[in-house]
């Protein structure tokens, strides 16, 4: 079983809770985005809602907030309910499919460290009507998963080239929007540019926690398992994720923390794949999804 998630949609994640030395909290949706990720993308079948009841459990998440969830999710459309007997199972809907998928392939191919030195930046700038608040925060949204920030009032920078014809087709803005890519010429620096439309101090402190958290020689310590812990890690790393807009590590002081910790993601996920897949396996009641 393969697959690993990140919610393209920031506004429906829930956002963690930070405690003491790092330690995050996630929230149930994010627990149950890492676990779909992980455990059901790709593999064409339903899970039994008590298994999900089972599986959480041992992260101290309730009963009565796993089936809030799978409800939540379901109406949203992510997951679609089917009932065999007595039992309710969760599969995967379409528009899950790819949005899992979108977020696996943002951590697996194209990482958090991005090496891209081409010089070439992108501009989108956007003029909204003031009652348009709903898709003014669904295109602010999508241009920072795309990896832009906020330069001036409605102008929003990236520091790749970013194809953004699709989500803005998707929102319906065509009209509204102007997309440019160009270089940067003197006097304005690559590096004063980042640090106008970034928050590279807060990025970079959210790599530290994780780094003091899950780089030490009993990292979790409230994780009863592998598979428990397996599904903080992702579910940690998600949140990273989401907030990074893969800025350019040339751009970026030295050292920048990302690099250690990516290496550390995929190191643990390695550590604790293979016995987490066998407690699945044991413990999760699927059936086929059609």
């Amino acid at each position: 079983m393969t697959g690993h998630i990140v919610e393209r949609e920031p506004e429906a994640e829930e956002a963690a809770d930070t405690g003491s030395a790092g330690a995050v909290r996630p929230r149930p949706q994010s627990l149950m985005l890492a676990f779909l990720g992980r455990f059901v993308l790709g593999q064409d079948l339903r899970v039994f809602s008590g298994s999900f009841i089972d599986v959480f459990a041992r992260l101290g998440v309730s009963e009565q907030a796993v089936r809030s969830t799978l409800s939540r999710m379901a109406q949203r459309g992510m997951l679609d309910r089917r009932r065999s007997g007595r039992r309710v199972y969760f599969g995967l809907t379409s528009r899950a499919v790819d949005v899992l998928t979108d977020g696996d392939q943002r951590i697996w191919d194209a990482g958090v460290v991005n090496l891209d030195e081409d010089g070439m930046w992108t501009l989108l700038s956007f003029s909204l009507p003031e009652s348009w608040q709903r898709q003014r925060h669904d295109l602010r949204s999508r241009l920072s998963w795309a990896g832009f920030g906020p330069l001036r009032s409605g102008l929003w920078i990236a520091p790749t080239v970013v194809d953004t014809s699709a989500f803005v087709d998707e929102l319906g803005l065509t009209d509204h929007v102007h997309v440019f890519h160009a270089r940067l010429g003197a006097p304005t620096q690559a590096a004063q540019v980042v640090n106008e439309a970034y928050d590279v101090d807060d990025l970079a402190e959210g790599y530290r926690r994780f780094l003091d958290r899950w780089d030490t020689a009993d990292p979790a310590p409230e994780a009863p398992d592998d598979l428990a812990r397996l599904l903080l890690l992702t579910s940690e790393w998600m949140r990273l994720i989401r907030t990074d807009p893969r800025l350019p590590l040339a751009y970026l002081p030295d050292p920048w923390p990302a690099v250690p910790a990516q290496e550390l993601v995929y190191d643990l996920h390695r550590r604790y794949g293979e016995a987490a897949t066998r407690i699945v396996e044991e413990v999760v009641d699927t059936l086929p999804a059609d």
